[in-house]
């Protein structure tokens, strides 16, 4: 267990590290919306092929036409590479920001639950990283196998297929992408998990984030849904900063475990009960006795007397 003196070291160490990722979580956050704003935008114009288009070949008897219907669609993707480009590259500094804070939590924690799984922090640096150059990667793939395309004279659908996700290029971007996004995302739910049982995040905080980890393993969800990561960057910015409401979690100033009470602890606690341990609690730290009730023993004792007089 450690002593004071490393205590108060790892609270300065960590007050440092807090105030200097608490504006990047901010920017990584509205980055983020930003980005999924951008790219969702950019492709709402994306020509659509319906269902008749699409058999409108067939029916003309042709098995293999010449131009596929879905010619025009792999063109816009070439026409509007820049803007795709820059929505990816957006969500790469917003995972890079992701990446930090979930490194800053992984070291908080482990200095308060050593039996914290130790190779999460591993994955969340290489998954941050890899899921970062990944997203610019599969972006600039694209645009270089479009622009082949759109500039070549073959559009038969053999060539929009490799154009679009069979190429050797595309599909080692696509496996990559996948990799990197699982291996971020296990470390992002196991640093959170241990985070919240420690008591460095509310529970709440801790949940939200593990829920905005599976978004970001799907960033092909929309605007819309890609709002909970950036909204979770967003107010752990604010927690990182010093100015949550109601102070911070106790387990940060306190330098050690302090988990917060469960469901049936907090029932005891308002029926003025003795708090049970559960078995989610750290096992080095034991659930706070409650208070004495004096002054009303005292009462109880006087009108006890009073009864045998």
């Amino acid at each position: 267990m450690a002593d004071k003196a490393e205590i108060r070291t790892q609270i300065e160490s960590e007050l440092h590290r807090r105030t200097r990722l608490a504006v990047p979580a901010f920017a990584g956050g509205f980055l983020y919306l930003l980005s999924a704003i951008v790219i969702t935008s950019t492709l709402n114009g994306l020509p659509t092929v319906g269902p008749l288009q699409g058999l409108a070949p067939l029916l003309k008897g042709e098995t293999n036409p010449p131009v596929s219907p879905r010619t025009e669609e792999v063109k816009f993707i070439s026409r509007h590479a820049f803007p795709l480009i820059a929505g990816s590259f957006l969500a790469a500094v917003a995972i890079g920001a992701l990446t930090l804070i979930l490194l800053l939590l992984f070291d908080a924690t482990a200095f308060r639950r050593p039996a914290v799984w130790r190779h999460a922090r591993l994955l969340t640096l290489v998954g941050g990283i890899s899921v970062g150059v990944a997203s610019i990667a599969h972006e600039i793939v694209y645009a270089v196998e479009t622009h082949n395309f759109a500039t070549g004279h073959d559009f038969t659908r053999a060539a929009v297929d490799d154009a679009l996700t069979k190429s050797a290029p595309n599909q080692i971007v696509a496996y990559l992408s996948l990799l990197a996004g699982l291996a971020l995302v296990a470390g992002m739910i196991v640093i959170l998990l241990n985070a919240l049982r420690v008591g460095l995040v509310p529970r709440w905080l801790g949940i939200l984030g593990m829920f905005s980890g599976l978004l970001i393993l799907l960033p092909n969800v929309g605007a819309t849904l890609q709002l909970i990561p950036a909204f979770w960057l967003v107010m752990t910015g604010i927690l990182l900063s010093g100015k949550w409401m109601g102070g911070d979690p106790p387990a940060w100033e306190a330098g050690e475990a302090r988990p917060w009470p469960s469901r049936a602890q907090m029932a005891a606690e308002r029926k003025g009960q003795p708090v049970p341990a559960t078995a989610g609690a750290h096992a080095d730290v034991a659930p706070a006795p409650r208070p004495q009730q004096a002054g009303t023993s005292r009462k109880r004792r006087r009108k006890g007397g009073g009864s045998r007089d």
